[in-house]
């Protein structure tokens, strides 16, 4: 039976104290104590408060449920250093972690706790790298071992590493291990470990494998939960949006536009899938790149490296590669798409809102995937928050208020500039101020101006039509069709550019031989008829009314004549309507069995 110390106090058999303590009251020597100052540590977290006290004083097995990114490496770094025995060459402890770079972390931050403990030795074993030269470090003796789970079996069954006189062993990301199938490889280390050892088992999540380990391993251990089991983050904010599958990727730009300070992990479920929209996004001129199990080690070190020292703004990656890669200040998880498993939700999420910073995971969703949502909730305990991926006109408007509060804020070397400034005042001194200043905001702004220029909105509701959440729409006639050579895009330009408004939402387009039938946002009804009065196409007066409300909405946007006109389709109000439903006044008079060019005409269209 489990002891628990739950930091939430539900259900617990200890309760504590709130009042924040600092790291000299947890008994951690003064060497120690000197290097942790030295990182700014000042009161430990949660993890840390619990753990620390508890290791150093009792030798309890323990299991510690806490996120990602909560301090759970210092939690038992911390006494395994204050515990080692200097004048020994044996290896006294074994840390097994998931991958390669949370290993290599946690060498690291063990050997800055360590700065003043004088003799001290830590030692990284991990595969992707020669396996000779770790042999030759192994046997210089080691204190610690941080280890990979494969590697370390392979050492382990090799006769060069010795494990016999272990008196801890930490089981880190315990759950992530496992789901990266190192279930086999985890029983053989556990097996060959001594029985009297204590095994220290910390996960972000308490899955049934993570239990078994629990249950075969572990003797009587003491369970410290901080918030509940299973358990989202509490700085991040979870927020879905839905979209058309075909939309996923429009939204995802979007909403990398309406956040111009974007650092962000997107995570995709293929190595293909992930390349694919690295390679789009790169190509759209975004500082993005891609992160799976196809590039080399090398290269996987790369990309880190730039994402982690900010050359990049977004990192597309899958689960597996994702892991290890710690950063503490990421605005942004992206789930491009949802995992199967919604232990794995809470994984991606944990990588934002860390170090008291507040963060957002955002998912990407169709229709059909928003019983996954439910599922989330279920198991997190949290609530999603449902959002419009933002306009055209809102993602111009944040920019450009970006891009002013950029030009306020930037360093001015006056120094440096001064010998140009006499020519280009003389350049533009033409201009006035109010001019100036336009001029200068369009260089940057003109590029988003002409991408969102013409943009739908891609908004779905949870009946899969589109715009009836966001605002009712209206039905207009306008008395140009195919023969003026107009196109559904050219008549979503025609509406925005004539009522001069950004991005009005259009919903379906029927285009006929002499005239057409669209909906657009019922708010602007007014202005799109006065904006198109007078107005003409191609030397042709516009003609422009409210029409009424189509009798077939199962059809949404496809801008071609077929089932969405065909049949109960009323014309513009005050116009009468003949039997086919085509207005008398702009009808043409002929029939598909009488004219010829009728079909060919419906065929091209």
């Amino acid at each position: 039976m489990q002891n628990q110390i739950d930091e939430t106090n539900t259900g617990s058999s200890q309760s504590f104290q709130d009042e924040p303590i600092s790291f000299e009251e947890l008994e951690i020597e003064s060497t120690i104590l000197s290097a942790i100052k030295e990182l700014g540590f000042e009161i430990p977290t949660p993890i840390q408060k619990e753990a620390i006290p508890l290791l150093l004083n009792n030798r309890n097995d323990l299991i510690g449920l806490a996120q990602t990114g909560t301090g759970k490496t210092a939690a038992f770094g911390i006494p395994l250093i204050q515990q080692i025995n200097l004048n020994s060459r044996k290896t006294q402890a074994l840390i097994l972690s998931p991958t390669r770079e949370l290993c290599m972390q946690i060498c690291n931050d063990l050997k800055k706790f360590a700065k003043y403990t004088i003799g001290f030795r830590v030692l990284p074993i991990y595969g992707g790298t020669s396996i000779e030269n770790q042999i030759k470090e192994l046997s210089r003796g080691a204190h610690i071992i941080v280890a990979t789970p494969g590697r370390m079996l392979d050492m382990i069954n090799r006769g060069k590493a010795d494990v016999s006189a272990i008196e801890n062993l930490v089981l880190d990301e315990a759950d992530e291990m496992l789901n990266m199938g190192f279930k086999e490889e985890l029983d053989s280390i556990l097996e060959t470990t001594p029985e009297h050892k204590r095994t220290l088992l910390f996960s972000a999540t308490m899955s049934t494998d993570v239990e078994r380990i629990a249950r075969n391993f572990m003797h009587d251990p003491v369970e410290i939960t901080v918030g509940r089991k299973n358990e989202g983050a509490e700085n991040v904010n979870h927020i879905y949006y839905l979209v058309h599958a075909r939309d996923r990727y429009l939204a995802l730009k979007r909403i990398a536009d309406y956040n111009p300070e974007i650092y962000a992990i997107i995570f995709c479920r293929t190595r293909v899938e992930t390349q694919e929209i690295a390679n789009k996004l790169m190509g759209d001129g975004y500082n993005a790149d891609a992160l799976h199990g196809d590039l080399s080690q090398s290269q996987r070190d790369h990309v880190m490296q730039k994402f982690r020292v900010h050359n990049l703004q977004m990192l597309v990656a899958t689960d597996v590669a994702a892991r290890g890669l710690d950063v503490d200040s990421l605005t942004h998880i992206i789930n491009y798409n949802l995992p199967d498993d919604p232990e794995q939700y809470t994984h991606r999420s944990g990588r934002t809102g860390r170090a008291g910073k507040s963060g957002t995971s955002i998912a990407i969703i169709n229709l059909k995937e928003k019983h996954k949502i439910r599922m989330i909730e279920k198991k997190m305990g949290k609530q999603f928050k449902q959002e419009r991926v933002p306009t055209g006109r809102e993602v111009c408007e944040k920019q450009l208020f970006n891009h002013i509060d950029r030009m306020e804020n930037v360093d001015v070397y006056n120094e440096e500039i001064e010998s140009f400034l006499p020519t280009i005042y003389k350049k533009l001194e033409w201009l006035d101020k109010e001019e100036l200043i336009k001029r200068f905001v369009s260089v940057e702004f003109n590029t988003f101006l002409d991408y969102y220029k013409n943009t739908q909105d891609i908004n779905v509701d949870s009946g899969g039509s589109r715009d009836v959440v966001l605002g009712e729409m209206c039905r207009f006639f306008i008395n140009l069709g195919r023969k003026d050579e107009l196109t559904p895009q050219m008549l979503i330009g025609l509406v925005n550019d004539i009522s001069k408004r950004l991005s009005i939402r259009i919903g379906k387009i029927d285009i006929m031989h002499s005239f057409s039938f669209f909906e657009a946002d019922a708010q602007y009804k007014e202005l799109i008829v006065k904006s198109f009065s007078k107005k003409k196409f191609k030397g042709r007066d516009i003609i422009t009314q409210e029409a009424e409300p189509s009798s077939d909405r199962s059809h949404s946007g496809s801008g071609k004549e077929g089932k969405s006109f065909k049949g109960g389709s009323k014309g513009p109000k005050n116009f009468k309507s003949s039997k086919s439903g085509k207005p008398a006044k702009y009808e043409k008079k002929f029939t598909a069995s009488k004219d010829k060019d009728f079909k060919k005409k419906k065929k091209k269209y």
